[in-house]
Formats: structure tokens, sequence, C-alpha cells
């Protein structure tokens, strides 16, 4: 319980400030745990990143300008495709996407490392209709990921918001945690029902990992689009060494 909680709280100060919880608090919950059905362990993680990724996306509303034309059609694409990409896991193997996603992800740590001032200034790209079309795209389709297969989602929105929005790092994670939150409430709305969870230890874990998120988003509050930036890369990087090892190492 110590080794989770510990895990859960470190998890929200990642995910927080970039994305990427879930490389600490999935792999945590299934070595503790490892008698215990994958997905009570997935909605068990869902259920304590959801309060942790609320947390942090309150923080932000206090604190960032938001972008809410762009975040909520994002949102409510991404909830509602969420849902259907949980549904296709049934009838289309989850293994064919982790050369894709791999690619997807060493082209985006390229071009982020590549240029220097990439996410660091604010100057949003569109409006109107075209701002409306894009946000249902690209929520429509991180949604569709996070439901069928999930690790990286918010490391993804964050690229999405900053290369195709013009949004700088930090507006782009505090939109990704709005339209994060609205994929994981998706998520539960098939693991609880169907009892994928264990109710005392998902409270005991969202407390500790609201805990963390308050920490994070403190962090990139105060630091800024550079400190965002760092933290992303570095995400990014592991990512890209656990989807290579997946893919090459692990047997699929």
């Amino acid at each position: 319980m110590v080794f989770l909680a510990f895990s859960a709280f470190l998890a929200g100060l990642i995910d927080a400030i970039v994305g990427g919880g879930g490389l600490i608090q999935i792999p945590a919950l299934f070595s503790a745990l490892p008698k215990e059905l994958p997905a009570t362990l997935f909605g068990t993680n869902k259920f304590a990143s959801v309060f942790g990724t609320s947390s942090a996306a309150w923080r932000y509303a206090h604190q960032v300008n938001m972008p809410w034309r762009t975040i909520l059609p994002a949102a409510f694409a991404a909830f509602a495709c969420a849902y259907l990409g949980a549904m296709a896991v049934a009838w289309l193997p989850r293994g064919m996407l982790r050369p894709l996603i791999l690619l997807l992800l060493v082209g985006a740590a390229f071009y982020t490392f590549r240029r220097k001032t990439f996410g660091s200034a604010h100057r949003p790209l569109h409006t109107g209709r075209r701002e409306l079309v894009l946000a249902l795209l690209a929520g429509g389709l991180i949604g569709f990921y996070d439901g069928f297969f999930g690790p990286g989602t918010g490391s993804f929105l964050i690229f999405l918001f900053v290369r195709f929005f013009g949004f700088d790092f930090l507006h782009a994670s505090a939109a990704a945690k709005v339209v994060n939150v609205a994929t994981n409430l998706a998520a539960l709305g098939f693991f609880i029902p169907n009892g994928y969870w264990l109710p005392l230890l998902a409270v005991l874990m969202a407390l500790l990992n609201v805990a963390g998120s308050l920490v994070g988003s403190h962090l990139a509050l105060r630091h800024g689009s550079a400190f965002v930036r760092q933290i992303f890369l570095l995400v990014v990087s592991l990512l890209i060494c656990k989807f290579a090892w997946d893919l090459w190492i692990v047997p699929i």
C-alpha cells in the first residue's frame, strides 16, 4: 500500500505537468497486484487518475487564461470517441499500434528538440469554424486512442495543442488536462459499472494522486513553458524507451 501510494503521488505530479503519469502508476499496480485482472487494475488506475487530472485542470483554470473555445469541443469529441475506442478493443489487435506510436513519439521528440522556440509563446492560430473543426478532430483522434490503447495520451495532446493550435507549453498542458478528464470519465463509464476496480485502493490512490497533481501544477505554473517543455521531452523519451522495449524485447 505504501508503494502504491507513493507511485500515485509521483504519477499525479508528473501527469499534472506534462502527462504520462500512467508510466508510473500502471506498472506499479501490475507489480504490486499480479493476481488481479488487467481490467481491474486499469479501472483502479483510471479512477485515481481522473481525480488528479481534475485537480490539475481546476488549478490551471484559476491561474491560466484557458482557451475554452478550443478545449470544450476537443473534450466533447474525446469523451465520445474514447468510448468508441474502448469498444474497438474487442475487434482490433492493439499490438499493431506499437510501431506506429513509436514512430510518432520519435517524430514529436525530434521536432520539439530541433525547434528551440517551439511552444515558447502563446499565439493561437485559429478562430471560428476552423478552430471548432480542428478541435473536434484532435479531440476525437486522441479520445479514440486513449480508449483503445492509452499510453502517452497527455503528451500527444500537448504536442497537438502546441503544433496545430499555436499554444505555448503551459497553455497546452492546461488544455490537455481538461480533455484528459473527459477521456478518463468515458473509460470509467465502462470499468465501474462492470466492477473492474478496487474501491478502497482506488480512493487511497486518488487522494495521493491529487496531492501529487497540486505539487506538479504548482511547479508548472511557477516555472512556465520552458520547464514544461523540458519535462515533456523527458517523458516522451521515457515513452519511446517503453514502446521500443515492448516492441523488440517483450513479445506481443
